[in-house]
């Protein structure tokens, strides 16, 4: 088999080898959502979301993992790569239907805040200092008037002023007295099994914008920026992106059995949906599938931010190839990643396993239905994930099979989160599945290829720079990417901007701030972590 993929020239599939080591430093608790082998209701089957979160600025990643009812949300700090648990210390301890995670500095102080959405109420965490947090949710102005089932969040700078304001999505109207049981009507089976209803056959909600005021308050503006103008939508995953390369965010809602969502930043604190006509709304064939998870990422080099959506079994997931303008083209089985349909996706994102200069994409499965495990048509519950290699040219190869124990692994995964906790150059992926400990998957073997992260720091912008777009150029290619809060399946990636650099020794950086402002940066070392501070003389941290 080696000498075969060695002829192929895919012999760095091969190598890219995995291992899950959540259990060897410390990550060991089980996060509950609902029956592990029935479930009544949709909302046992959403959660939950995973979150890198560098909370102490220590320079460490920590670890956030969101729970279903019978849990608690855990916040893990980060010891030299091993994880010890702070819930209690840092305020942390909770209880409910928690489904999201979020992250950004909304109150400008140089400490990481989050969102943690539920169905119920909201928590906005406060981060006192780097030591403890504080649920001001109710003082932000952040309480709702009803209950909702509030999904995936993003922090975001819509209107460019230097505050986060924040965008939370809406999957549908559930209540227990109300919602039918399962074989209750027909949509409560799945292939003669009745199994929990929906969401086909419940209402629909709609998603929300809150503006930050500057003082630490926000203001619902769903109505008038034309974010609720949506009402026939099961929105899930959400991603921040400019992807019309116009200097304002604008963001992509993936949804369940109803056409996705593209909400164009107009200006002026208005957004229209233009998913429809800009190609990003259905697959190729004119359906729309089931949304899950989101990733944005420049998958073929040429400078446009592309949108990649998982969907359930028997659809593919979808590929977006942006055309440079906020257009799109489904590339799904051009670019090789249409292939797998047998697994009910979920968390996704784009990263460089091997740092070789080209985004890889690593996405996590498992079925909705415990009770599908019954079936002979070969459906599981848990599902292994998968790995797309980029081979350049817009083509993926699926080396999921060679990548190892971590890959092939089982679970029934929802949240994905990625980053280098560790510091080493190779990013990991925090899995966050139902009724079982987390995953941490680490891309085991010393890195050929060198790399470069980059923390930004925003002055004029927000303070953690979200929304500021980044190129990196270095042995003769440039690529692309943005600072984004939330993303993947409910879940929050380091905020910090990893980049391959295939065999070169540094590499040029160009910023353009939310504010605007351009700032070029020549000669960065690689294989460190270089803090970079908006308007202000380059300096670096050790990794």
């Amino acid at each position: 088999m080696t000498r075969l993929l060695a002829a192929l020239g895919l012999a760095a599939a091969a190598a890219a080898q995995s291992v899950n080591v959540a259990a060897e430093v410390g990550l060991t608790h089980v996060f509950p959502n609902g029956g592990d082998e029935a479930k009544t209701w949709i909302l046992e089957t959403t959660g939950s979301g995973a979150a890198w979160i560098d909370y102490d600025n220590d320079g460490d990643l920590d670890a956030f993992l969101v729970s279903g009812k019978g849990g608690v949300n855990r916040l893990y700090r980060n010891d030299e790569g091993r994880f010890a648990d702070v819930t209690a210390a840092a305020g942390l301890e909770s209880e409910g239907w928690g489904q999201g995670v979020c992250a950004g500095d909304y109150d400008n102080d140089g400490y990481t805040d989050f969102l943690v959405t539920y169905w119920g109420r909201n928590r906005l965490y406060r981060n006192l200092a780097g030591e403890r947090f504080a649920d001001v949710a109710a003082s932000a102005g952040l309480l709702q008037d009803r209950v909702r089932y509030n999904t995936g969040c993003a922090f975001l700078d819509y209107d460019n002023d230097g505050d986060l304001d924040l965008f939370v999505a809406n999957y549908l109207k559930f209540d227990f007295e109300t919602t039918p049981r399962p074989g209750a009507n027909p949509y409560c089976y799945y292939r003669s099994i009745p199994v929990a209803c929906g969401p086909r056959g419940l209402p629909f909600d709609r998603n929300l914008l809150y503006r930050n005021d500057g003082e630490g308050g926000f203001t619902d503006v769903s109505v008038e920026s034309g974010i609720a103008a949506p009402a026939r939508n099961y929105a899930l995953g959400v991603v921040t992106g400019d992807w019309n390369n116009d200097g304002r965010v604008d963001l992509y809602v993936a949804c369940d059995r109803t056409p996705s969502l593209l909400y164009i930043n107009r200006g002026g604190g208005k957004f229209e949906d233009e998913a429809l006509f800009r190609g990003a709304a259905l697959d190729a064939d004119g359906r729309a599938l089931s949304g899950m998870g989101v990733a944005a990422g420049d998958y073929d080099g040429d400078a446009a931010v592309d949108i990649f959506r998982t969907n359930f079994s028997d659809e593919r997931s979808t590929l977006y190839r942006n055309r440079g303008a906020g257009d799109f083209d489904e590339a799904t089985l051009a670019a090789g990643v249409g292939r797998n349909t047998r697994h009910v996706g979920w968390g996704a994102g784009f990263f460089d396993v091997d740092n070789d200069g080209w985004k890889d994409l690593l996405l996590v499965n498992g079925h909705v239905f415990p009770e599908a495990a019954g079936l002979e048509s070969g459906i599981r519950y848990r599902q292994r994930s998968i790995l797309y290699r980029n081979r350049g040219g817009g083509r993926f190869e699926d080396a999921a099979e060679t990548a190892g124990p971590g890959v092939t692994e089982t679970h029934a995964a929802r949240g994905l989160a990625l980053g280098d906790y560790d510091n080493d150059g190779r990013v990991e992926a925090l899995i966050n599945s139902q009724n079982e400990p987390p995953a941490l998957i680490r891309f085991a073997g010393e890195p050929e290829n060198s790399w470069i992260a980059l923390k930004l720091e925003g002055v004029q912008s927000n303070r953690s720079a979200v929304g500021a777009r980044v190129r990196v150029t270095a042995g003769g290619r440039s690529q692309v990417d943005s600072v984004r809060s939330g993303g993947s399946y409910l879940s929050q990636n380091d905020l910090r901007l990893h980049f391959g650099l295939g065999g070169a020794k540094a590499a040029d950086v160009e910023i353009r701030w939310p504010s605007g402002l351009r700032q070029s940066l020549s000669g960065l070392a690689a294989g460190m972590t270089h803090r970079l501070v908006e308007a202000a003389p380059q300096a670096a941290v050790n990794p």
